[in-house]
């Protein structure tokens, strides 16, 4: 696999600008996003989806869930902040909650 490039404040900005529900953090080297399901059952379907993705893609997230929310932390800690692995992840996050009504 080859080195993930870290991408620059400005394209951090510029990236996450299209994904609003990601907030990203004050030194741009992460992203992060809260979600809520109807119940533990579609959190913890939610979270199987994603591990899944991440697992083959060899790029796992920071989380934490309680019942239904799920909190999610991207960055790829071997390029030292933000790459389009994390965004790639974050399409892959964006698409398993709107499967499982997620918000």
């Amino acid at each position: 696999m080859s080195q993930a490039h870290k991408l620059s404040a400005e394209q951090a900005h510029e990236r996450l600008a299209a994904m609003p529900a990601w907030t990203l953090a004050d030194d741009a080297l992460s992203m992060a996003r809260s979600y809520q399901f109807a119940d533990f059952s579609a959190a913890f379907a939610f979270m199987t989806q994603v591990a899944l993705a991440a697992e083959k893609a060899n790029h796992h997230p920071e989380w934490f869930n309680v019942y239904n929310r799920v909190d999610v932390r991207l960055t790829t800690h071997d390029a030292g902040g933000l790459t389009e692995r994390d965004l790639a992840l974050a399409a892959v996050a964006e698409a398993a909650a709107r499967a499982l009504g997620g918000a």
